[in-house]
Parts: C-alpha cells; structure tokens; sequence
C-alpha cells in the first residue's frame, strides 16, 4: 500500500471499528422526571483540521473514569487513514498513555466521545475506534470538524478492513498483537443498549427466549439521582448518555462528551443506531469504575441519571443534542396486582423502534416487582393501544386469560407483539400503551371433555365413531362438557342451523382457547382491530360447524386425510353448499384446553 503525503509524512492505517464504546453498567429502579440543575459550562472550541496532523504529533484529552469528573490521558498520533470512515471522513490513529491502563491494558467501552486535543487546544476529534484483540492503547479518531457539522451523512464503511502487511507490523508492534491478527484488521460494533429496571437474569432469559423484535445485545444498566450526575456535568470528557426510552424501563448507552456549546452537546464518535434525524433522551451519568476484560475490551460501569434535554442526531459521526424539554414519547404504562399488593409503572419511549421492547419489559418488570417471587397461576390481562394512522385517531384492545407455572413473558409478549407490528406500519403513530393485569395463584383449568348430541328427547355422547348426526334445513343442538382440575361444568350451545342445501362431509370443531393460537396482524389497523375481534381468548370456547375448508386452525392431520382429503363426494351425491356455523362460549373464569374434531353425518 502506498502511503499519503500531505504537510508531512503520514503513516496510514487500513482500518474500521471494534469499540462502540458506550457500555455495560449495573443496578436498576425508576428514574425521576428531567433534571433541573444548570447547563454545563460551554468550551465552544475549535476543531484542528486534520489535513495539518502528523504522525508523532502529541496529544492530551479528557475521559471520567469513576464519578463525573474527568481526568486527562496523553497520547501521540500514529496516522491518518484516509476515508477510513466513511467517503471523504478519514479516521485519526493515535496511542494513549494514561494511569487507568496500568489496570485495565488500554481504552474502554465508555470512552467513545473523549475529546482528544492538539498541542495548541483545539479539538483534533472524540475517541471511537479501537482494535479487535482485547485491550490495546491505540484509539481511533473521528475528527471532530466532521462531528460539530453533520454536513451530509457519508455511507457506512464496510464491516471489515483488513490490514497491508507493512501496516499490520507497524499495529501489531504498538498493540501487542501478531501481525497474523493484526491482518485481520478492525471491525465496527453495534453499539449495546443498556436497559434499567430489569435484572441481569430476566434480561438473559428474555433475550435467549424472546420474541425477534426484543433487542439481543442490551445488558443491565444502572439508575444515578440527579444530584450525583445533574446535566452540570455533561463537560468535554464528561459522561453522556443517550436513551431510547426512559422511566421504569430506560433503554439507554453512555459514552463521553466531545464538546458543549450553545446549549448544544456532541459526543461518541460514531453513531448509537444511525438513526440521521431523531429524538431521544440526552442524560448525564456517573461512572462506577473501569472493569478489566482480558479478553475483550474493558468496559465502564455507569448509571445514567435523569433526562436533561433532546438527542437530535445520531449520524456517522456522532450524536448531537440541545439541553432542555425531554424528547415527545410513547407512554407505556403497566397496572399490576397481586394478593392485595399493587403499583404502576411508566416508561416514556422517544425512540419508536424500542416501543415492543419498552412494552415487554415494562410489564415483565413490573409483574416481577409486585409478585417478588415466580409468576405462578393465573392472570387476567387487559391492554389498550391509542395512536393516530394518517393523522385520524384509534383505539385498540383487547383482553386475554392465562395460566402456568411462569407467566413471565407470555401475558407481556402477547401486547408486545401487537405494538410491534403496529410499529412497522406506514402511516401509524402511537402514543400510549396501557395494560391492566390482576394476577392470582390459581393453576386450575378446564379441558375439553366431550360433546352430547341432543337426539329425541336425550343427550347422547358424539364421538368420531358415533359422528353428529344433522338433517338439512333442521337445527342441531349441541352441548359440551368440560373436565380438569377446575372442575366439571357443562355450556349449553345455541341451536346450529343447517342448509337446506348441506351435503357432503362436514365437520363439528370444538376448541378451547388455551390450545388456539392467534397473532393480531394486518397491513393496517382496521385489519389488525378485525384481528382481534375475531381472536379467541384462552378462557372461551370456540364451536365451529360446517365445510372442512372453511374451519380454519386447529385440525387434527389424521382427521382431516380421513374426512376431507379422501376427495369429491361419490358420483350421485351432491356437494352441498359451503358453509361455516360459528359461536364463542365464554369468557368463563379458567383457560380451557383441548380441542374436539368430529364428523358430521347429514341425512
């Protein structure tokens, strides 16, 4: 490779980025409202082009280690690799010397955003990049004429770029790696949202169990008062978060300052999620402590602090935000109670694509705080959803029964999974999502027993030897019996009328809600809402009469070969009419299980 000459000499590197620094913290409880101490004190300072920079150019900046003060690093630059970033965005290499590494063996996840300085005081740019083999001095730069600007959003850098082999020595030498590792180059890391209000191993049970739309590569993040970390706080190498929902449940990831002015701040380096114009919270935090990572990067432990103003922009760059009024938000509220214990819970979510995640975590939460124990039993759910599609208002809901040995994530996902589609739909807005659960110990249920045919007088057991037996243009009267450990209970059925026109092979379905399975969706919401008027309940019954092809769901595989896919009717015999009878029993004051699949005989 062939290096680039500007002023001076420059060594470059081929290289993208390991460390989205900005990470991993502990604890979880409530934030309070926005914070209300005064604005930090602004450095306004000038940024160093980076087309004057050359390799051995020494350099100072500014990181919190612990708390919210920080301390300064000192470092020299090693090269410029042009376009490292992005077209036209080139990316400073530089290797840094401070105390903290004698114990941690280089940057951290957390750094991302530390202003690094020239000689005569202005801003070369923020710490962003570091290499892929564990711990290592050598930082990578975004220049922060690049960051204080937003001119246009340059594309994303590939994934991955190795490494010449002269470059790769000259790596390898200052990191302590092989120059076989070295070649592999640098990579660029998600960056991790930290997520309050949950503990380490609900979250680790909900990420390996978890629905697709739930976010995989969060951990547990900490809650810090205003008055440890108010947004006075928030200087030059100062800690800075970045929240996509904040309250009960804060979904959030803390880097450092690059620079404050004019009510405005700038910090990571890079982006949190690339998400170009935005709105989500702009927090202070306080720094717990460096943990090593022999293996990978260390990384600081923080907890974030109440909501202090607007995030605006998450570019390639950087993020960029203004002090003040939180951003406009989902509320996402849950009502639980338990054995004459209760509590409600919010969370206000700025970032639209974090409203499912939010939903579920909030009532798993929350749940988890009122029952202090396993989610055993049974629960009433009842949720409502309220939004605008194309500016015109609506109100969504519905109410569902469940019973098990966990009821951790099964009643939150069923709400969850509807904001989520919702989410992703042209046109729709939401602004709130409610949910009301009152939970018991109650494990009984009801289970599908039988079904009685009312014949001459007597109710007789139908079966798939003895089938139903139905006239055409005449009713059917039906009954079924339930059993479990609820108990016995008999539900009368409406009389059934038959067509005139009936023939052919007809089916009797009888199912019970715990064994149906539904998912509200549609490609917009008149559809999702007739979704869910048409969605069974766990604790109702469902009877279905009529053309095989017209019962949907729940068949039974040996059933349907047997009575429907044995082909047309035999020559001389009409097919009838198509057709479907359907009621709902219920809602009764268990789930029921099982389901019933009977032939129909017409005469």
């Amino acid at each position: 490779m062939t290096l680039p000459t500007r002023r001076r000499r420059l060594l470059s590197l081929a290289t993208a980025a390991t460390l989205m620094l900005g990470l991993p913290a502990l604890g979880a409880t409530v934030l309070a409202g926005p914070a209300s101490s005064a604005d930090p004190a602004a450095d306004c300072v000038a940024p160093y082009p980076v087309s004057e920079l050359a390799a051995g150019d020494a350099v100072d900046g500014l990181t919190v280690v612990r708390g919210t003060t920080p301390t300064g690093f000192t470092g020299e630059v090693l090269g410029v690799l042009e376009d490292g970033i992005g077209p036209d965005l080139d990316m400073v290499m530089v290797e840094l010397d401070m105390p903290e590494f004698d114990r941690t063996g280089g940057i951290w996840q957390g750094m991302s955003g530390s202003p690094v300085y020239a000689e005569d005081g202005r801003l070369i740019g923020a710490v962003a990049y570091g290499l892929a083999y564990g711990p290592s001095p050598i930082a990578g730069i975004t220049p922060f004429e690049e960051m204080d600007t937003y001119l246009a959003d340059p594309a994303k850098p590939d994934a991955r770029i190795p490494l010449g082999r002269a470059d790769a020595r000259t790596v390898a030498a200052r990191a302590g790696i092989s120059p076989a590792q070295a070649e592999r180059g640098f990579r660029e890391l998600p960056m991790p949202l930290g997520v309050t209000g949950v503990s380490a191993r609900r979250l680790a049970q909900a990420q390996a169990k978890g629905s697709d739309f739930l976010e995989k590569a969060s951990y547990v993040l900490g809650r810090s008062e205003a008055r440890a970390a108010g947004p006075e706080t928030m200087v030059a190498g100062g800690n800075l978060g970045v929240s996509g929902s904040h309250g009960d449940v804060t979904m959030a990831s803390v880097g450092t300052v690059t620079s404050v002015c004019a009510g405005r701040v700038v910090g990571f380096g890079h982006p949190m999620g690339l998400f170009g114009t935005t709105t989500m919270g702009l927090h202070p935090a306080d720094a717990v402590y460096v943990q090593p990572d022999s293996l990978g990067a260390p990384f600081k432990v923080a907890n974030i602090a109440p909501v202090t103003g607007t995030v605006t922009e998450d570019r390639l760059t950087g993020v960029t935000g203004a002090f003040g009024a939180a951003p406009a938000a989902i509320e996402v509220v849950s009502h639980v109670a338990y054995a004459g214990r209760s509590r409600t819970g919010a969370s206000s979510v700025s970032l639209p694509e974090l409203a499912a995640d939010v939903t579920f975590y909030q009532l798993m939460s929350n749940q988890d705080r009122v029952l202090d124990g396993p989610a055993r039993g049974s629960e009433l759910l009842s949720w409502t959803i309220e939004g605008t599609e194309d500016g015109t208002p609506f109100s969504l809901g519905f109410t569902d029964r469940y019973t098990g040995s966990d009821l951790s994530f099964e009643p939150a996902y069923s709400v969850a999974e509807v904001v989520s589609h919702l989410s992703y739909l042209d046109g729709v807005t939401l602004s709130s999502v409610e949910a009301r659960a009152t939970v018991d110990d109650d494990l009984t249920t009801h289970t599908v027993g039988s079904v009685q045919q009312l014949r001459r007088g007597e109710w007789v057991p139908v079966s798939r030897k003895a089938p139903v037996i139905a006239k055409a243009g005449r009713n059917v009267r039906i009954r079924v019996l339930l059993k479990g450990s609820a108990g016995r209970l008999v539900l009368p059925v409406d009389p059934i009328a038959v067509p005139k026109r009936a023939a052919g092979r007809l089916v009797l379905q009888v199912q019970g809600g715990g064994s149906s399975w539904s998912s509200a969706s549609g490609r917009n919401v008149t559809k999702v809402a007739q979704a869910l008027a048409d969605q069974q309940r766990r604790d109702e019954v469902r009877i279905q009469f009529g053309s095989p092809e017209k019962i949907m769901g729940g068949y039974d595989e040996d059933f349907y070969e047997e009575f429907y896919l044995r082909g047309p009717a035999k020559p001389g015999k009409p097919r009838g009419v198509s057709f479907v009878r359907e009621s709902t029993l219920g809602p009764l004051d268990h789930v029921v299980d099982g389901v019933k699949q009977l032939r129909v005989v017409v005469r």
